[in-house]
């Protein structure tokens, strides 16, 4: 069973960066898998935020995301970043991993998300 464990939320202020690490797990590999960010905040719908598959190739992201936020794994390990700068208020949410195989329509497995709040 796949599960994954995020973290590296916290509270910052508006300008500032952070770093969120999805730690993956249940398999020996994820090469046949998509990752993903999304997030979630108060009183919105869940929202993609970026992604791609394990084994490279094209990194999507939500145009209001773009050019500040980007998506990346460590080679050798099982664990992905979602690198966040230039952080706005409007960035406050919970944020989630997802991941799905290769393919499929619906992210099928969930992190249980970490909170990020940006103060102005």
């Amino acid at each position: 069973q796949v599960q994954l464990v995020e973290s590296g939320g916290g509270l910052v202020q508006a300008g500032d960066s952070l770093r969120l690490s999805c730690a993956a797990s249940g398999r020996s590999t994820f090469s046949s898998y998509a990752m993903a960010w999304f997030r979630q905040a108060v009183g919105k719908e869940r929202e993609f935020v970026a992604s791609r598959r394990w084994s490279g190739g094209t990194t999507y992201y939500a145009d209001s995301v773009k050019g500040r936020f980007t998506f990346s794994r460590e080679f050798g390990t099982t664990t992905v970043y979602l690198q966040m700068n230039s952080l706005m208020p409007e960035d406050t949410a919970v944020y989630y991993c997802a991941a799905r195989p290769n393919g499929g329509s619906d992210w099928a497995y969930w992190g249980q998300g970490t909170q990020v709040t940006v103060s102005s």
